[in-house]
């Protein structure tokens, strides 16, 4: 297993390959070939596409991760009441604030203006222009509500159905349960800010307790797609296929040794499936073959728009290639928490996402893909209708909203409501676990059936017989 107490695995990581140990990890178990110790499991597990439960109405998701918390009273869910006693003391009983400089309970009315947008005249912020064209094709959940004001909790909360740490996110529930559709690309993957990571890092993408196969996979819209898909230094010509020669070498001489092993001959097979995926992520980050039109319905035209444009349409081109699962983020850190100037912050987040989100939707319509794919808008809580100092809002996990566009969803639908302020969800409540249910299924899994046991424990994403989590049939058409 080693030369010169050196083990294979280590050196592949170490030399020209670089393919990475998911890569790795993938490769092998999409022939059945990882270890139990490996995958922690008992059987062997595979990323081959799979069905679900039962017949599903979506195959595969993007999440538009809005991480922070965006304003539901500035956005999705008008107030007039709030915007009417504007600086005004709240005349309830007080409102649950999370840092210090909402003492003083006082309201703070939306500074935009609402209208109805599309034939189904959902009413939505001027802020949100474009995507307000495409109304008619958003299911609108104005009754969000979550267990925690904390952005690592409530965002644990939100991917992986607990607050606890440490579990599997909804993308590897959705590949574990499903694979791919695609074998030269990993199953969930994960569009970040070029710039810097989200706040809560890759802790919104793991794969928890299930196996790595399963874990989100990083790619790059800018530079290399994949994180050590490629060697890091330029290495002279013929030196990587002398070192691929070598390893095929070493293979050779321990299955002469272990006879039992005769496996390692597709494992170097597997290797050129690796080729083949760098090449794949390659092709799928280089949009020169988009259309110039294409390009400037995402935004690429434009230094505010660009970036963000640039890894939604990268999401559209990953779930064409039959990729499963795709995050994408806006920004570094939590772009979303707005703590002070409220307003500034707010607007120029929508003037960096409201157009390639449109466009992403629009798209995917354009090309007959949005049935089968559910696109999901959410951040993990709202804001507080009440003043954080001069122009700023607290964390609330009272209310929020978020909207769904294709995968079987209503279109042109609003769902639930918020009291006067938007400070509690009060009509047709929805609660995360019960948004993650039906996310699963429109994917044709049923939240109690895919489990996977883990210290003897059946272990679901939903917990649904301790959080009481139902499919929210009033979603869907």
């Amino acid at each position: 297993m080693s030369t010169n107490g050196q083990s294979r695995r280590s050196f592949l990581q170490q030399n020209g390959l670089g393919i990475g140990s998911l890569a790795l990890a993938q490769i092998l178990a999409g022939d059945g070939l990882l270890s139990n110790e490996a995958s922690g499991a008992e059987p062997a597990l595979n990323l081959r596409p799979r069905t679900g439960h039962f017949p599903s109405r979506a195959k595969a998701v993007i999440q538009l991760v809005q991480e922070g918390g965006p304003s539901q009273m500035d956005l999705f869910d008008p107030k007039p009441e709030l915007s009417k006693r504007d600086g005004e003391k709240l005349p309830s009983k007080s409102i649950e604030s999370f840092q210090k400089g909402s003492e003083s309970q006082q309201l703070l009315g939306s500074p935009f203006r609402f209208s109805p947008r599309g034939e189904s005249g959902m009413v939505l912020s001027e802020l949100l222009s474009h995507i307000g064209g495409v109304a008619d094709n958003l299911c609108l959940v104005r009754s969000m509500f979550s267990e925690n004001n904390n952005h690592p909790e409530a965002q644990q909360l939100f991917q992986t159905g607990k607050i606890i740490p440490g579990r599997p996110t909804l993308g590897s529930w959705v590949t574990y349960g499903l694979g791919t559709e695609s074998q030269d690309l990993p199953a969930y993957l994960v569009l970040v800010d070029p710039d810097g990571p989200p706040g809560n890092g890759s802790r919104l993408w793991d794969n928890g307790w299930l196996p790595a196969l399963y874990r989100g996979t990083e790619f790059n819209s800018r530079g290399a797609a994949v994180h050590n898909l490629k060697p890091t230094a330029v290495l002279p010509p013929g030196v990587q296929h002398d070192n691929l020669e070598l390893l095929a070498w070493l293979n050779q001489r321990h299955r002469r040794k272990h006879n039992n092993e005769s496996e390692l001959e597709t494992r170097i097979r597997n290797y050129e499936l690796a080729a083949r995926m760098q090449m794949s992520a390659d092709r799928v980050v280089d949009l020169s073959s988009e259309t110039e039109a294409t390009h400037r319905m995402y935004g690429l035209d434009n230094p505010v728009t660009a970036g963000y444009g640039r890894r939604c349409l990268m999401a559209r081109r990953l779930i064409e290639a039959g990729v499963r699962f795709v995050q994408v983020f806006p920004g570094t850190g939590s772009p979303w928490d707005t703590h002070s100037n409220n307003t500034n912050k707010v607007r120029e987040l929508c003037e960096m996402t409201d157009k390639p989100t449109a466009a992403l939707i629009t798209d995917l319509k354009n090309r007959g893909m949005l049935d089968e794919t559910i696109v999901i808008w959410s951040g993990e809580f709202g804001r507080l209708p009440i003043t954080q100092g001069k122009d700023g809002r607290d964390h609330n996990r009272h209310a929020f909203s978020l909207f769904l566009a294709g995968g079987g969803f209503k279109r042109g639908h609003v769902h639930g409501a918020t009291d006067d302020f938007g400070y509690r969800a009060t009509e047709n409540r929805v609660s995360v676990p019960d948004f993650l249910a039906t996310i699963l299924h429109q994917l044709g899994l049923d939240q109690n059936r895919l489990s996977f046991r883990h210290h003897g424990v059946e272990e679901t994403l939903t917990d649904a017989k301790v959080t009481r989590a139902r499919v929210v049939q009033e979603l869907i058409a």
